[in-house]
This record gives C-alpha cells, sequence and structure tokens, in this order.
C-alpha cells in the first residue's frame, strides 16, 4: 500500500498549476493581466502591485518581449485566490518558441486555450493542442475578444470540433456579441452577469439577473431574444459535462469574454477553479508516482539566465510532483549519482523573486543553479526516480554566430553556453573536419534575434548572425545489428550535438527522405527524448 502525507495531500489538493496557449495575438497576455487583476496581485493592468511606473505586461519580463509586444519566453506567475494556490505558466506567444512552449506544458497539470472569436482556431492553436493530446493534459478554452465583430459563436464551437477532434461543452454564452456584448449567462443557472461600466484597467463589477429577467428594452435591439433562443438550443441539443472525458482530453468546457474590457474574466476565474484539476500522478521510470508521496521529488522543466541582471545567476525552474520540499533540504540528482543541499530557493512571479522555505505538488520552485542542473532532470528524496524525459525538436534555421571583438570573446562563449544550458538554442559541431565549426540552430528564425539581443543586453557582446543553407536536421540511430557506414549526399552533412548525438543536417525535405531511403539500416529522427547527457 502507497503511503501518503496528509499535510502533502491537503496542500496538494488546493494547487491549480496552468499553462495559458494561444495563436499570435489570440489576447493570451492581456489574459494572464486580467487573471492577475481579479486575483488580487495587481491593482491595474500592466502594473504589479506598488510599482507605480511600471506599464508593460507582468509576465513579459524581457526588454525585448516589451519592444516587440510579444512573449518569447516563459515565465511563472503563482498567486492566491479564492483559497487555491494558482500557479499560472505563461508560455511564449510567438510560433518560433514552441520547444518552450512544449517543455513548459509538460509541467502543467491543464491547459488554458484562448481561441480570438474572429479567427476560431488558428494554425498555432492546433500545434500547441497537438502537444497536449499528445501529453494527455486537459484543456479549458476562452473565446476571446467578443466584444469585437467575429463568427458566430455557434459557429466557434463547431470549429473546436471540426479542427481540434474534441467536444465543446459551453458553459456560459455571450449576451450579445461585438459592439452590442453586454454580458455573460451561466448556462447551469441561467443567470445573467450584466456589465454596465467599461474599465479596461481595473477590476469591474458585474449585475446580476436572471435571464428571463433582462429587461430587452435597456439592451441593444434584439440580443436578449437571440441569446434566449441560443441557450434553449444549447439545453436541449448541447453536448453535456462529463469529468472523466474532460480529463481523458475528450471534451473542453468553453467560457466566453473579452480580456481587454474585463467582461467574463472574474466568470472565467471562478469557473476555471471549478474545472480545473489538482495536481496530476506523474509517469517516472519506477511507474506512476504519487503527488502524496511523503518524499520530495520534482524535475527541472526550464533554465533561465539572467531573469534579473542585478543577480546575474541562473534559475532552474523545478516542477514539485511529490512530497513537501524544504529549503536547505539534501536531494539526490539521479543524473550526476551525486546528493545536493539546496539552499537557495525561490517563489518567482515574473521576474520578481523572494525566498520560499516550503512548496508542495504543483508548485514550481526556482533554483539558483550554478551549473549543476540541465533541463529535464530529476532530483528526489528516498528511493531514485527519474521523471520522463523532455523532448529536442528538430530544428530548421542554421548558422554560424561571428564576434569579431576579440576583447569580448570570452564573455560570448560564456553567454552562450549559459544559452545553451537553457535550451534557447541548439548547438551542432562537425565531428571529422580539420577545422571545428561550431553551428547554431533553432526551430524558430526569431530564436537567433533573441540570442543576439540577449548576448548584446546581458554581455555586452555585439554579434553576427551568418546563414547556413540547412533547413532539415535529423538525429541518426543505427538500427540493431547494423554493420554498414552511413551513406550521403555530398550536399548533406554529418554533425554531432550539444549531448554527442549523431545528427545529419540536410538542405532540403526531399534530400532528407532519400537518404533516409537510402540507408534503410538507420533511424531518422526528427524528435528526441534524451535531452541530458550522462553524468
Amino acid at each position: 500500500m502507497t503511503v501518503s502525507d496528509p499535510v502533502v495531500a491537503r496542500e496538494a489538493a488546493r494547487r491549480r498549476t496552468f499553462a495559458i496557449i494561444s495563436h499570435p495575438d489570440a489576447g493570451k497576455t492581456t489574459l494572464t493581466e486580467k487573471l492577475l487583476l481579479y486575483g488580487g496581485c495587481i491593482e491595474a493592468a500592466g502594473a504589479v502591485r506598488g510599482r507605480k511606473n511600471q506599464r508593460g505586461a507582468t509576465s513579459d519580463w524581457m526588454e525585448l518581449e516589451r519592444q516587440r509586444g510579444i512573449s518569447v519566453s516563459s515565465t511563472v506567475l503563482a498567486f492566491e485566490y479564492d483559497g487555491v494556490q494558482i500557479n499560472l505558466l505563461d508560455t511564449p506567444g510567438h510560433k518560433d518558441f514552441s520547444e518552450d512552449t512544449y517543455r513548459t506544458l509538460v509541467a502543467a497539470d491543464c491547459a488554458v486555450m484562448v481561441l480570438d472569436l474572429a479567427n476560431g482556431v488558428e494554425s498555432q492553436t492546433e500545434k500547441l493542442f497537438n502537444v497536449c493530446r499528445l501529453r494527455k493534459i486537459p484543456v479549458i478554452t476562452f473565446v476571446n475578444k467578443v466584444d469585437r465583430p467575429g463568427k458566430q459563436t455557434l459557429e466557434v464551437l463547431e470549429d473546436i470540433e471540426t479542427k481540434l477532434g474534441i467536444v465543446p461543452v459551453p458553459v456560459n454564452w455571450p449576451l450579445g456579441t461585438g459592439f452590442d456584448f453586454r454580458g455573460v449567462i451561466n448556462l447551469d443557472t441561467r443567470e445573467a452577469s450584466v456589465f454596465e461600466t467599461r474599465d479596461n484597467m481595473h477590476r469591474i463589477a458585474a449585475r446580476s439577473v436572471q435571464l428571463s429577467e433582462v429587461p430587452a428594452e435597456s439592451m441593444p435591439q434584439g440580443i436578449v431574444p437571440q441569446a434566449q433562443e441560443e441557450v434553449e438550443l444549447l439545453a436541449e441539443a448541447g453536448a453535456t459535462w462529463d469529468l472523466q472525458r474532460f480529463l481523458a482530453g475528450e471534451i473542453t468546457p468553453v467560457f466566453f469574454g473579452s480580456a481587454l474590457t474585463n467582461y467574463g474574466v472574474e466568470q472565467f476565474l471562478k469557473g476555471f477553479l471549478k474545472y480545473c484539476p489538482q495536481p496530476r500522478d506523474r509517469r517516472s521510470d519506477k511507474g506512476l508516482i504519487s503527488t502524496t508521496r511523503p518524499e520530495f521529488s520534482g524535475f527541472v522543466f526550464k533554465i533561465q539566465a539572467n531573469l534579473d541582471p542585478r543577480h546575474r545567476d541562473r534559475i532552474a525552474f523545478v516542477r514539485v510532483c511529490s512530497g513537501l520540499f524544504r529549503r536547505e533540504m539534501e536531494v539526490f540528482h539521479p543524473r550526476t549519482g551525486r546528493k545536493i543541499r539546496l539552499k537557495r530557493a525561490h517563489k518567482l512571479f515574473g521576474q520578481e523573486r523572494e525566498t520560499m522555505d516550503e512548496a508542495f505538488p504543483g508548485d514550481i520552485i526556482g533554483l539558483v543553479n550554478p551549473g549543476e542542473f540541465l533541463l529535464g532532470d530529476t532530483i528526489c528524496e528516498g528511493a531514485p526516480v527519474v521523471y520522463e524525459p523532455l523532448p529536442q525538436f528538430s530544428p530548421e534555421f542554421f548558422a554560424t554566430m561571428i564576434c569579431n571583438d576579440t576583447g569580448r570573446r570570452k564573455q560570448f562563449e560564456r553567454g552562450l553556453s549559459q544559452l545553451l544550458e537553457e535550451g534557447a538554442i541548439q548547438v551542432f559541431h562537425t565531428p571529422h573536419s580539420s577545422v571545428k565549426q561550431t553551428i547554431l540552430a533553432a526551430v524558430g528564425e526569431l530564436q537567433f534575434d533573441v540570442v543576439r539581443f540577449r548576448l548584446q543586453s546581458e554581455y555586452d557582446t555585439e554579434t553576427e548572425v551568418r546563414w547556413l543553407n540547412y533547413k532539415v536536421a535529423r538525429w541518426v540511430v543505427p538500427k540493431p545489428g547494423c554493420t554498414k557506414e552511413l551513406s550521403l549526399l555530398s550536399a548533406s552533412r554529418e554533425v554531432i550535438d550539444q549531448y554527442d548525438q549523431t545528427a545529419v543536417l540536410f538542405q532540403s525535405e526531399w534530400e532528407a527522405q532519400h537518404c533516409q531511403k537510402n540507408n534503410p539500416d538507420y533511424e531518422f529522427l526528427s524528435m528526441r527524448f534524451r535531452t541530458t547527457p550522462e553524468g
């Protein structure tokens, strides 16, 4: 029988750890800010409480993010609401950072999918949803921008079902859309939350009234009878809620609102607490590990250098999976076989940090990392366990990066090494060449811009990117019994990655497929799962 700790069980039960996913410009960052606003940890959208002059998004801490208006880094935002500890993992909004998003989703128990009413399910949303399906992460949907002209609401539900293959179950329904949007209707109680004021920056209250009692004459023409008709239709023909189907990723509860105007945000937050699952058991090399296992365990899903330039250090983001974390505790590090004392642990809120004395399953802790941890590492107490490894995706952009100032060479190499640890970039080397060449690679082109920007801003090093002609990388693994040498076209290039794994770079997808056909004794992989070398 599995032994459990009642304190750990109680604290885990009140944790909700989730990530937000969306296509760029669907309003993910705005919704994140408004959840913090209604959660009480900021007084005005875009401003951390007490920081009167801060007007960039709380979750977008990097200067490049503020300049370009996009999220390119994952951050952790933790707050209490209605007796529940909420851990919000804000993911990069740009498609070029899908690897970082994937690693962050691995640390979440649930995902909130933000859709734009005008566009429905878009390409990046589809890709990220497929990651959730692969990892069996349940999804809650928030249809945003209902205050703007867009699709018919029933059309959005059809879009979700057709493109994602998941059944939408509306929890609330908009009272009007576009410029006529006036509130949201709880489909269980038929109670409408009607908004009569508009304030984009501060919390606003709604007036509650039964849908049957909403005065049609005080509303834009036609929206009340239309809402009543659609609510009746959903009651008769809509899908019904089923917890097990939700946890299995077969249905998604759907909320409507406008993050910009705050309409429906508080209703979504309260509904989210009802539907978001508490921390789940995790797969490991020893089978499923229960959250209530008394011994502490967790895994590193993100490493971030220079989160705060004043500290100039590296933070390893650890998802607590079981047991009680205590500052100064000693843990076992299975990859290296060593014991480590965790002296400096932090609770993170965007760029801010404070000392964390204890943490429970579902929490995210920041460990100051002097090179001890790598992405995917497990740390634990008691009998050693190793959690599922993180993936490494095939890059699509390849270049060399040149530091022309020889006096800054040391800073350039140190900066590049730290960014490599973070997974911000991949590195390949030419093993058999007389002159060793370092090739940088990334899933998205914008990753190179971020690397250049950070080398300049954090290490005071100017760099130049020189693009290479490669478009595809495949890791190459000989099948059992293989005795043949790898046969490559002259344009292809055999390399080794930062974990000493053999890969081949190709100039086209056709070239990769041709090479695979000519080498039947080898496996050609577009994704690897062992992303940490042996200690």
